[in-house]
């Protein structure tokens, strides 16, 4: 029974991270492009790392398909399902990765920085594939710039939530990660 308990706490936690996301998601369409057709920041991210964080790649990962899917059926445009999905879960790989591997090495704005950028070529590549259109190319040096303004304000407020939030939500966050024997110092 312990563990169906924390399948549903886990699976509740992956929700509300999926909802918060969506929910950021559509109020940031509600704003005009920056600069270029469809750029935006990309604030929902915020809920994406900070499920890394939490929880790890599977529930990342999770929250990323739910928001995109979401977000593309709710926003009606299916169409940018592809674009949205390959730069996210790309983004989230690299995340994971980076936060796995190299971390506290860099810090969570430079992860951060780095996979908005990679979401951000990753998209126009699969943009030019499916399109054949080479010309979007010329738009990636902007892209870049957007995704290094994006991904350290992504970054920025996942580093100010962990600062700001009590310790007692991440032992919380622990037993549903490690399945309620709390962090050791090996998991750490």
């Amino acid at each position: 029974m312990f563990r169906k308990n924390l399948t549903a706490r886990r699976i509740a936690a992956d929700a509300l991270f999926s909802a918060l996301g969506l929910i950021t998601f559509l109020i940031e369409g509600l704003f005009p492009p920056l600069f270029i057709p469809g750029a935006k920041m990309g604030l929902s991210n915020i809920f994406s790392l900070a499920a890394l964080v939490l929880f790890g790649p599977a529930d990342a990962f999770a929250v990323v398909a739910v928001r995109t899917f979401l977000g593309s059926l709710f926003a009606g445009n299916i169409s940018s399902l592809l674009y949205s999905l390959s730069g996210g879960a790309v983004s989230m790989a690299l995340s994971a990765v980076l936060l796995y591997t190299v971390y506290p090495r860099i810090s969570m704005m430079s992860v951060s920085i780095l996979a908005a950028v990679t979401h951000n070529i990753v998209q126009c590549l699969v943009f030019v594939c499916m399109s054949s259109t080479p010309l979007v190319f010329s738009y990636m040096p902007y892209l870049a710039l957007i995704g290094v303004v994006a991904g350290a304000i992504v970054g920025g407020a996942v580093m100010l939530i962990f600062k700001r939030v009590p310790i007692s939500v991440y032992r919380r966050a622990a037993e549903l990660k490690y399945g309620g024997r709390g962090a050791t110092d090996r998991d750490k």
